[in-house]
C-alpha cells in the first residue's frame, strides 16, 4: 500500500500542470544557497530540495521529497503500531495515516510538515523500542532517538511538542523513567544537541530571526486575547485534516479513558505525544488564531492510537468507513492534481488559484523588463512576497542572465518583515530606473510616492480560471527616494510629488 500510494503521488507530481505555490518557490530559492537556517524556517526543507533538484529545477523535482518523506513516515507508523499493538492494528494505522487528508496535501506539496512527521516517526519508534531495551542496545536506541529528534527540529520547530510529550510521559510513567539509564539519557541529549547546534549558532548570528518570525505568527499582541470562535474553528478544521471519523474516535476515546480513570501503558505513551500539540494550539486559537496544520505533530501518533482503539473495540465497520472515506478523498486529490478541471467542476477552483498563473505572471514582467532594458534598467522591484518568489523561480532564466537587473523588494515600512525584504530590499543605488510591479494594485500610491518620476504605467491580468484573475500594475520609477516613514508604524508620512508621463492600460486579460 505504501509503495503504491507513493508511486501514485510521484506519477501525479510529474503529470500535474499546477505550478509551484509561492512558499514552495521560496524554499527552492533558499536551496540555491545552503545554510543551517533561514529567515522563517529551519534548513531541512531547503536541503531536501537541493538534493532532489540535481537533475533539474522542474516543479516535480522541487516537490520530489514530499511523497518520499510521507512514504517513510507511513512505514514508521506501521512499525510503531506493530510494536505496541500487533499486526492488525499496524495495518489499520498505516492505512489511516497514509490516507489522512492532511497527509494527502503534505505528500504532494514540498513544505516543512513532511520531513517533520518522518523524523518524529523515527524518534517515537526509537523511543518505543527503548522502553524494554538494556545494555548496548539501549545506548544505540538512545543515540537514534536523539538524532531523529534533532533532525525533526531541523525540519520544523513544532518538534518541541515531542520534547514536551517525552517530559510528560516520564512524569506519568514509572516504567518510562526506568527505561532510561543515566548514560542513555546523557547520550541522547548530547546527540540531539550536536544535531541542533548549527541551527542555534545560525540563529544567534542572525538575531534569532526564525524565533522572532514564529513569535510574530502567534500574534499575541493584537485582538482581545479571547477568541472562542477561533477555538471552535480550529477544532472543526481538525475533523477535516485528521479525518472526520478518526478525529471523532480520538475524542470519544479520550472521554472513555477519563470516565474509566484507567489507561493502557501503550495508550498513555501515545497520548503524551498527541495531547501537547492539540492542547497548546487550542490555547493559541483562543488567544489569537491557529492554522489547521499547527497541530500536525499529533497526526502520526494519533493515527496509531485511533487504529488501536478501533481494533480493540472491534469496530470493523467504523474502521472500514474511515479508510473508505479517506481513500475516496485521496483519489479525488490525486485526480484533481493530474487534471485540475476536476476541481474546477466540483467547486474547488478557488483552492487552486495560488498554484496557477505564476509562470504567465513572470512572463509578463520579464517581457516588459526586456523592452525597458534598451533605455537602461537598474532593478525590478515588487511589493508582494508571493510575487517575489514566483518571479525568482519562473523568471530564473531571465534574472540569471549576466547583466540582468536584480530582482528586489519594495519595503513599505522600511523594515524587513520576511526574507525577501531582508535579502533584496530596493535601495537608492538600484533605484535609478526601476520596473516596479504592484501585485493587484496594492499600495500603488505609496509605491509610486517613493519615486521622483513615474512613467509608462500599465495594467496586465492573468486568468487563473474562468472566474479568477491576477492583476499586475507595472510602471517605470525613476529616482528612488523613499518618503519619510512614521517611526512607530513605518508607514510613509508623506508622498513627494511625482510626474506621470504616460499611462497604458490593457483591460483584456492575457492567459
Amino acid at each position: 500500500m505504501t509503495a503504491g500510494l507513493t508511486l501514485a503521488r510521484l506519477v501525479a507530481l510529474f503529470r500535474t500542470p499546477l505550478e509551484l505555490y509561492p512558499d514552495e518557490a521560496q524554499y527552492w530559492l533558499w536551496s540555491r544557497t545552503l545554510d543551517f537556517g533561514y529567515y522563517s524556517k529551519p534548513p531541512m526543507v531547503a536541503w531536501a530540495i537541493w538534493a532532489t533538484t540535481h537533475l533539474g529545477d522542474a516543479e516535480a523535482l522541487v516537490r520530489l521529497s514530499a511523497p518520499l518523506f510521507q512514504g517513510g513516515a507511513t512505514l514508521a507508523v506501521f512499525a510503531i503500531a506493530r510494536k505496541l499493538y500487533g499486526g492488525p492494528a499496524a495495518l489499520a494505522a498505516a492505512a489511516l495515516y497514509a490516507l489522512m487528508p492532511a497527509v494527502q496535501l503534505s505528500g504532494i506539496v514540498v513544505a516543512t510538515d513532511a520531513p517533520l512527521l518522518f523524523f518524529l516517526g523515527l524518534s517515537i519508534l526509537a523511543y518505543v523500542h527503548l522502553q524494554p531495551a538494556t545494555g548496548g542496545r539501549r545506548l544505540a536506541l538512545a543515540a537514534g532517538f536523539g538524532a531523529a529528534l534533532g533532525l525533526a527540529f531541523l525540519s520544523k520547530y513544532a518538534a518541541v511538542y515531542a520534547v514536551i510529550g517525552l517530559a510528560l510521559h516520564l512524569i506519568l510513567s514509572r516504567e518510562a523513567r526506568r527505561a532510561w539509564s543515566p548514560a542513555a539519557a546523557v547520550l541522547a541529549a548530547a546527540v540531539f544537541a550536536a544535531f541542533l547546534a548549527p541551527n542555534v549558532v545560525w540563529n544567534a548570528h542572525h538575531g534569532f530571526a526564525t524565533l522572532h518570525h514564529t513569535a510574530a505568527n502567534a500574534d499575541w499582541g493584537g485582538g482581545s486575547m479571547f477568541n472562542p470562535r477561533g477555538l471552535a474553528s480550529f477544532l472543526a478544521t481538525q475533523f477535516g485534516v485528521f479525518g472526520p471519523i478518526p478525529f471523532g474516535v480520538l475524542i470519544a476515546g479520550l472521554v472513555l479513558a477519563a470516565r474509566r480513570k484507567a489507561m493502557a501503558r501503550e495508550d498513555l505513551l501515545l497520548l503524551c505525544f498527541i495531547l501537547p500539540p492539540l492542547a497548546i494550539v487550542s490555547v493559541q486559537a483562543i488567544l489569537s488564531r491557529a492554522n489547521a496544520n499547527w497541530s500536525g505533530a499529533s497526526y502520526l501518533p494519533g493515527a496509531v492510537l485511533v487504529a488501536a482503539w478501533l481494533t480493540r473495540w472491534r469496530a470493523r465497520r467504523w474502521l472500514t468507513a474511515a479508510i473508505a472515506i479517506q481513500a475516496l478523498l485521496a483519489a479525488y486529490v490525486l485526480l484533481a492534481l493530474v487534471d485540475p478541471r476536476v476541481a474546477d467542476a466540483t467547486g474547488g477552483s478557488n483552492s487552486l488559484k495560488r498554484v496557477r498563473g505564476w509562470a504567465a505572471s513572470a512572463r509578463l514582467v520579464t517581457e516588459r523588463a526586456r523592452v525597458e532594458e534598451d533605455a537602461g534598467l537598474s532593478a525590478v522591484a515588487v511589493n508582494n512576497r508571493f510575487l517575489y518568489y514566483a518571479l525568482a523561480y519562473y523568471g530564473r532564466d531571465y534574472f540569471g542572465q549576466p547583466g540582468a537587473p536584480p530582482l528586489t523588494y519594495w519595503l513599505r515600512t522600511g523594515k524587513p518583515a520576511n526574507q525577501a525584504e531582508s535579502n533584496a530590499p530596493l535601495n537608492e543605488k538600484d533605484g535609478v530606473r526601476v520596473l516596479a510591479v504592484s501585485y493587484e494594485g496594492w499600495l500603488i500610491d505609496e509605491m509610486t510616492g517613493d519615486f521622483s518620476r513615474v512613467l509608462g504605467r500599465e495594467i496586465d491580468s492573468v486568468w487563473l480560471d474562468r472566474k479568477h484573475k491576477r492583476k499586475l500594475v507595472m510602471f517605470i520609477g525613476q529616482g528612488f527616494r523613499p518618503a519619510p516613514r512614521d517611526p512607530k508604524t513605518g508607514i510613509p508620512l508623506q508622498r513627494p510629488p511625482q510626474t506621470v508621463l504616460s499611462t497604458a492600460s490593457r483591460p483584456q486579460p492575457t492567459r
